[in-house]
């Protein structure tokens, strides 16, 4: 198991030299298909997922607009990726083991997110909890928010009041127990 946490980390060790040289969207492209995660570009109804076929062209022509990350091995240490998308309107997390409130909080103060980030749905995250949820209620566009089989979160009523309160129009779907 060690071998792979190591391989892991070394899949979300951030290369800002590689994100100066091929642009924001393209080296996100790379660190989450790298990671297990889908993405989705403006204009294409279709999931991008194989690494070696992701689409070459003019730097900034393929904007992410979407992220699937079921099953992938993302992790706090590669959300500097995410600073420069400004595109990104939808973002899936589910059963990814590396999830945890400090990347939550991580998306929450990425200002690119607070802008663009429509939909979260964040699903079977074992290590989110409650400080995790909270730190999203900067994302002052998040209009849909589904959580489902988080066992972390001990203070549901409280963490949904507070995040209504902060977001008046988000829609929040809960399926925990």
């Amino acid at each position: 198991r060690s071998f792979w946490g190591w391989l892991n980390a070394v899949f979300n060790k951030v290369d800002h030299e590689r994100i100066r040289a091929v642009g924001p969207d393209r080296a996100a492209s790379e660190w989450l298909l790298r990671c297990g995660a889908l993405v989705r570009y403006q204009g294409s109804p279709k999931w991008q997922q194989d690494y070696n076929a992701l689409p070459t062209g003019p730097l900034g022509r393929y904007r992410i607009e979407a992220i699937s990350a079921t099953d992938s091995c993302i992790m706090y240490r590669g959300f500097d990726y995410l600073d420069g998308l400004e595109h990104v309107r939808d973002i899936k997390l589910e059963k990814c083991m590396y999830i945890q409130d400090q990347c939550l909080q991580r998306l929450g103060e990425t200002s690119t997110l607070q802008k663009s980030l429509q939909q979260l749905k964040i699903i079977s995250c074992g290590n989110v909890t409650d400080t995790g949820i909270l730190a999203l209620h900067r994302l002052a566009n998040l209009k849909y928010l589904y959580l489902s089989d988080l066992p972390g979160i001990r203070e549901k009523e409280k963490t949904v009041r507070v995040l209504q309160q902060a977001l008046p129009k988000l829609e929040l779907e809960l399926d925990l127990e």
